[in-house]
């Protein structure tokens, strides 16, 4: 395949050098918000997009736009992504969004919503979400952490995630950390006075999430559509 890489940050190099390493070809490298003219110039049979929160939205318009099928993993902008998916649909394109490409995540999604089936009547427990990533992170809590909540309230009566504390009896409470050199950790704790119940997933460097995404790419670049990494996984 041939690639767009827009976002040049650590991500981006890490999507560069797996995606070389596969056999695909970096078409061009977008370090900021590329114009239609800018994506003509080149022969690009998908993008992926890993940039800001304050950028994503911009970015995948014009792709979308130019009708490039896009795989984005930027966080922290999905309050727009009906737009985003309205443009999709407008264009008959092809665009894949996710929180967290990385295979073992995606599998942790599920997890974590079987124990919630599983818990959601065992009022003895209390339920926390924790994540922890690197200092350089822009959103807070990550997407990821985000998506699990959402993946525990639709199995249980919890309707909302709060930051930081617990709001209210049908809150998830998401306590986001940020130290240096964390590739991202996620902890779903259940605890009582009695005992705790642990799920936690570690990301050991950045490779999985790239690859994660360059699978993302390989599977869209054809299609008609909006996919999620369970299409991708076949789980």
């Amino acid at each position: 395949m041939n690639i767009a890489i827009v976002g040049y940050g650590k991500m981006g190099k890490t999507i560069e050098r797996l995606a070389k390493e596969k056999g695909h070809k970096i078409a061009v490298i977008f370090d900021k918000t590329p114009t239609h003219s800018e994506l003509r110039d080149h022969n690009i049979d998908v993008a992926i997009e890993f940039s800001h929160p304050d950028a994503a939205f911009e970015n995948l318009n014009v792709l979308l736009g130019s009708n490039i099928p896009t795989v984005c993993g930027t966080t922290g902008w999905l309050g727009k992504l009906d737009q985003i998916e309205q443009k999709v649909t407008q264009y008959n394109g092809s665009f894949l969004y996710a929180s967290n490409f990385s295979l073992g995540v995606n599998l942790f999604f599920e997890i974590v919503q079987q124990t919630a089936q599983l818990m959601k009547d065992q009022d003895l427990y209390d339920l926390k979400l924790t994540e922890i990533h690197h200092t350089q992170k822009k959103d807070a809590p990550s997407g990821t952490a985000i998506t699990i909540a959402e993946k525990i309230m639709q199995k249980t009566g919890f309707e909302h995630w709060s930051l930081d504390k617990k709001e209210g009896k049908k809150d998830i409470p998401i306590y986001a950390l940020r130290e240096p050199e964390v590739p991202g950790t996620h902890i779903v704790e259940y605890f009582s006075d009695i005992d705790s119940i642990e799920l936690k997933h570690t990301a050991n460097s950045r490779d999985g999430f790239a690859l994660g995404a360059i699978k993302a790419a390989e599977y869209i670049y054809d299609k008609k559509g909006i996919f999620t990494m369970k299409d991708v996984l076949g789980i």
